[in-house]
Formats: structure tokens, sequence, C-alpha cells
């Protein structure tokens, strides 16, 4: 069964950067959209970030374009978010996703799994 394991969640300051990480067990991992959404408290799930299969197309939320990046290393099963310039605002738990998608990849219904989570809080 496919795995997906986030790492890389902690605190910081607003204003600083954190590099989350999301490793995927299976061979057909190239294959997959990848995914990162967030679920503050009290809000619902939301996307973030998303890069296609061959890594040639990439999505942002309005709110984070121009401060985070979403890259892959397909040899090392794992897809990255980088996030500069926090804010408190960004506080949430972050969850990688996986699918075998070419559309709507902002949907969270269309992803076929997902990783536990990470916990970002980023303090004034």
């Amino acid at each position: 069964q496919v795995q997906l394991v986030e790492s890389g969640g902690g605190l910081v300051q607003a204003g600083g950067s954190l590099r989350l990480s999301c490793a995927g067990s299976g061979r057909t991992f190239s294959a997959w959209t990848m995914g990162w959404f967030r679920q503050a408290p009290g809000k619902e799930r939301e996307f973030v970030v998303a890069i296609d299969w061959s890594a040639t197309t990439t999505y942002y939320a309005d709110s984070v374009k121009g401060r985070f990046t979403i890259t892959r290393d397909n040899a090392k099963n794992t897809v990255y978010l980088q996030m500069n310039s926090l804010l408190p605002e960004d506080t949430a738990v972050y969850y990688c996703a996986a699918g075998t998608i070419r559309t709507d990849v902002r949907n969270l219904g269309r992803y076929n799994y997902w990783g536990q989570g990470t916990q970002v809080t980023v303090s004034s």
C-alpha cells in the first residue's frame, strides 16, 4: 500500500523559513501529481501547492505565491515544500497528498493518498 510521510514541521518566527518533506513509497511515485494542503484550527483543509508528475507544471494558492516553492525529486520519491517569509496566518497542519491525476489539482477530493500531517507554527 502507498504511504506518505511528512517531516520538517516545527515552530518558527514570522519572517523565517521551513522546508517540509514528503517521502512516498511505491515505484509509481513518478506518475503521481503531488500536492500540499493545510488545515488551521477551526478551518477547512485548503489547497496550498501542487506539482505534476513531470515537474513541468506547478500550482500555487494566491496566498503563498512568491513565498512558497514546491519541488520534487523522483529519484528519492520525495516532494518538498520550501516556505519562506512565513506569516502567522501560515500556522496549520500541513498534509502531503498524491494522486494519479492531471486535472483539478486544487481539489483535495481528487487525491488518492494522504500523509498524517506535520504541524507548522509561526509565531508573531
